[in-house]
């Protein structure tokens, strides 16, 4: 998960460079084309395998929230600060955790709970509702939170059917479809460069979502998600030392209050872990 943050950050300073000189629709559907390219290679053993009854439907299901996530993002990106789009994402990791609680009856232990609530409050440290304008770009970033925890909890679903491989290029390939549409209606002239940085936010892209799939794979939401809080230290000095974009006092002391919240959970975990391994370890040896 710290490694799929890494590239996710990637993905948002390449895209904030990029501006609005590109349709969100246009940019998310060349981000997605490159993806399938890259993707070719495992193409055709994915095919050999065949699917599990039941994944297709979850496949398209996943395509059709995340195209409206991805244009939604991309909207957002070229218009917000790199910092405030990555806080009002972390809408999304909390749906997702919640999401996985409600449908896949993951334990939410007081701990957990107290962790993701005051994780919330670092956020809302943040964006300081209330005291700012609302701009269609906050909406499309909110919409986008609750569009992409739709896209990972089928993810988590099918990260239990097929490998990881599968789940990201089936992503790519359904979405790609998906935007197809979408960015023929807004076409305009795309120039070496921006292809250039496409493809690049397509390779920070893939590889996030390969690491986020994988770490689906062997653990809890409620334990993979926490992790990616980390993404707003990454993005603040990214928006500072790259575009300029002032750091205030709120988004520092907010960020403090969610490392605060990762610190806790993540030692937590570690300590209830080493409890229940080593009583099994002393056992074997006697």
């Amino acid at each position: 998960m710290l490694a799929s943050g890494l590239s996710f950050v990637g993905v948002n300073g390449l895209v904030r460079g990029l501006g609005t000189d590109l349709p969100a629709a246009q940019s998310a559907f060349l981000r997605f084309a490159f993806g399938v390219l890259f993707l070719l290679p495992t193409v055709a053993p994915m095919l050999r395998r065949g699917f599990p009854p039941g994944a297709l439907t979850l496949f398209g299901l996943r395509g059709l929230v995340h195209t409206a996530a991805v244009i939604c993002w991309f909207h957002a990106m070229a218009r917000l600060p790199v910092a405030e789009v990555t806080a009002i994402g972390y809408l999304n990791p909390i749906l997702v955790t919640l999401g996985a609680a409600l449908f896949f009856g993951e334990v939410l232990a007081m701990r957990r709970i107290l962790a993701v609530v005051v994780a919330i409050l670092g956020a809302g440290i943040v964006l300081r509702p209330g005291l700012r304008e609302v701009t269609d770009g906050h909406f499309a970033q909110m919409a986008a939170a609750f569009f992409f925890a739709a896209s990972y909890l089928f993810a988590k679903r099918l990260s239990g059917l097929v490998p990881a491989s599968t789940i990201v290029a089936m992503m790519s390939i359904c979405v790609t479809l998906g935007l197809l549409p979408f960015a023929l209606w807004v076409w305009v002239p795309v120039s070496l460069t921006q292809l250039a940085a496409l493809a690049l936010v397509a390779a920070f892209a893939t590889s996030g979502h390969y690491c986020m799939t994988r770490a689906f794979g062997v653990a809890p939401m409620t334990v993979t998600q926490p992790v990616t809080f980390l993404q707003l230290i990454w993005a603040t000095l990214l928006g500072w030392l790259v575009f300029g974009e002032g750091v205030d006092i709120f988004v520092l002391l907010g960020g403090g209050v969610i490392i605060a919240a990762i610190s806790y959970i993540t030692l937590r975990e570690a300590h209830l872990l080493r409890r229940t391994v080593t009583p099994v370890v002393n056992a074997t040896k006697s």
